[in-house]
């Protein structure tokens, strides 16, 4: 998978982090992923679809780096993954999607997001929909880890 596929979500999800939750995300070395495991407590996952290619795009986090996020962005502090924190993934993993979207559009690629769906749970997994490879892009904060998963056909 080519780096101009992969630029655009790395650049969005720290921007999104930054932003709605003043909190600093450090990019650490991408590598291929052979399983289908999460890397994090919590996932937000969505589909695109465009003319020239198809793939998806995942976001985890640490548990103690959602709930640190849910503080932030809205001053809730909950002690455990529940329903407001899976809202916030999912609106997250929007957020990112739409900024990469935007990016990736000035360079020519189209593409349709689906609704994001969000799964939680220890060893939970993220079935991606295309048959290209999986790119893991882990960060460390100094709440947790968050990692980026992205898999296109091309």
């Amino acid at each position: 998978m080519e780096a101009k596929f992969v630029n655009p979500f790395l650049s969005s999800l720290l921007n999104v982090v930054s932003t709605m939750a003043q909190l600093e995300l450090k990019p650490q070395a991408p590598r291929l992923k052979k399983d289908d495991v999460a890397r994090g407590d919590v996932s937000g996952v969505i589909g695109m679809i465009g003319p020239t290619t198809k793939g998806s795009f995942s976001v985890s986090f640490d548990k103690s780096l959602s709930l640190e996020i849910m503080r932030r962005m809205l001053g809730e502090q909950p002690k455990s993954i529940n329903d407001e924190v899976t809202d916030m993934v999912g609106e997250i993993t929007n957020m990112v999607t739409g900024g990469a979207k935007r990016i990736l559009a000035e360079q020519g690629y189209e593409f349709d997001m689906a609704t994001p769906i969000v799964v939680s749970g220890p060893g939970h997994t993220i079935q991606h929909k295309s048959d290209g490879a999986k790119i893991l892009m882990p960060f460390t904060s100094d709440y947790g880890h968050a990692t980026i998963e992205i898999c296109f056909d091309k």
